[in-house]
């Protein structure tokens, strides 16, 4: 496995960007419970970490006696013993379709099918070894961290509980993803957290690039790896260009990343952080330069496969963003009744346009509410950022006490947000010497732990019925 790139230790004090309730879901429970680290595959491997050179002496024209159909799917495997059956398989490939909005075409169901039955089977050996080892997960620790996932619904755990079934899932499943990831976390900080051992002059030496970059740009990046040899690259070519015509399609890049990445960043959705051109590949560097935020490029040709690279944001290292601002919106909102007509949807709307030229400030946005039938939502902590990019130059634009257009759909209602007041960004600190210290503690211990479940794999019984 590569490393991640040290942009991301030197960056571990700012924010990660809001992500939806999705894509939070496909992500999976520890990555709304647990922040960890993650190895990208753009980084080259340290040397400890390169895998030794093959002894198989394998023929160049091999002939293959009996006979085994790939495209025949067992339903169920057996891991050192232990079952893991159709339902399971289901329940845990539902999760990974709702996350998709249920646009999942059958071709792409199969694959990701036979992804989730890897991932059972690395969660399943992940729960035997920390059980080996006497480390144990309590029931009441599942639920709570049940019961986070469920509060970043808006839900109780039984109103949860109910969503998963509607989704064709179950509560079982998820809660046997937490009990795998709370126990694997554990595991490792037994067995390889102690042994991570971070030179003080390593710290200070990222401390000052960081400082010495200040003002160049950087990417928050996104990243599918596919691994390919010359003989497979066609076909890894062509899987690479059927996930970009799905994730064109609306797919959640965080999904098909933790379903198909084969960089150690699929954990986190193949989420590589915050990172300079110059650290990346240059085949990766140039795309980054190209995109706008929001574009996915690919498939791009790497040694030993190809990537798809997702731009989520852009900024200047160590410089004070206008999009980093906090503001104090009011929005106000009409919803349109069932059956509504385009035209009475746009007469609608053009006198709610009407109503909000009238408005003079926020303290008149109850009052103009009323005559309107629109509801009104406050919010104080609002980042520039984290808005629509439709909305983002807008509210740039604004004075206090200004709305925004009209915008909506003829489904959703129409609304406005109303400035009301802006904590504009202040120049951003370098992360202190501890939270660069801990990032890079943290990156080792992945590096480890991959090598780790790498043995895991390599020790297995695995019986597919």
């Amino acid at each position: 496995m590569g490393r991640r790139c040290i942009c991301a230790v030197e960056e571990v004090a700012l924010k990660n960007i809001a992500k939806s309730p999705r894509a939070r879901l496909a992500l999976g429970a520890l990555g709304l419970i647990l922040a960890g680290a993650a190895v990208a595959q753009t980084a080259p491997a340290p040397q400890d970490d390169v895998p030794p050179p093959t002894n198989l002496n394998l023929p160049e024209n091999p002939t293959i006696f009996g006979k085994q159909d790939p495209n025949v799917r067992k339903a169920t495997a057996i891991v050192n013993g232990e079952l893991i059956t159709g339902t399971d398989v289901d329940h845990r490939l539902a999760l990974v379709v709702a996350a998709n909005q249920g646009q999942v075409p059958p071709d792409e169901l199969e694959r990701l099918r036979l992804q989730v039955v890897r991932n059972l089977i690395d969660e399943t050996l992940q729960i035997q070894e920390a059980k080996a080892n006497e480390i144990e997960v309590t029931q009441q620790e599942i639920d709570q961290g049940y019961a986070r996932v469920a509060r970043s619904f808006q839900r109780t755990p039984a109103q949860f509980d109910e969503f998963l079934r509607q989704q064709n899932s179950s509560p079982k499943s998820l809660k046997r993803q937490i009990e795998g990831e709370l126990a694997w976390q554990r595991l490792l900080s037994r067995q390889i957290t102690p042994f991570v051992n971070v030179a003080d002059e390593e710290v200070q030496s990222i401390i000052a690039r960081l400082n010495a970059s200040k003002g160049t740009a950087e990417y928050r990046l996104g990243e599918i790896f596919l691994s390919g040899t010359p003989d497979t690259m066609e076909q890894t070519v062509a899987n690479a260009q059927r996930i970009i015509e799905q994730l064109k399609n609306g797919g959640s890049f965080a999904t098909y990343a933790r379903q198909f990445s084969e960089a150690s960043t699929a954990a986190v959705g193949g989420d590589l952080g915050w990172i300079r051109a110059a650290q990346l590949p240059e085949q990766l560097a140039s795309a980054a330069q190209e995109l706008q935020v929001g574009q996915v490029a690919g498939p791009i040709p790497l040694p030993g496969g190809v990537s798809i690279l997702l731009k989520v944001d852009e900024r200047q290292i160590l410089t004070a963003d206008p999009r980093d601002a906090v503001l104090s919106l009011r929005q106000m909102s009409i919803a349109f009744p069932a059956g509504t007509t385009e035209a009475q949807a746009t007469q609608r709307a053009s006198q709610f346009a009407s109503a909000i030229q009238s408005l003079q400030g926020c303290g008149r946005v109850d009052e103009v509410a009323k005559t309107l039938g629109a509801t009104v939502v406050d919010n104080d902590s609002v980042r520039v950022r984290d808005l629509p990019p439709q909305l983002q130059d807008i509210m740039l634009g604004m004075q206090i006490g200004q709305a925004t257009p009209p915008f909506g759909s003829p489904t959703e209602g129409v609304r406005t947000l109303v400035l009301c007041g802006r904590d504009d960004a202040q120049v951003a600190s370098a992360p202190s010497f501890d939270q660069v210290m801990g990032q890079l503690e943290e990156e080792r211990t992945n590096r480890r732990a991959q090598r780790y479940l790498r043995d895991l794999r390599r020790d297995a019984v695995v019986d597919y019925r």
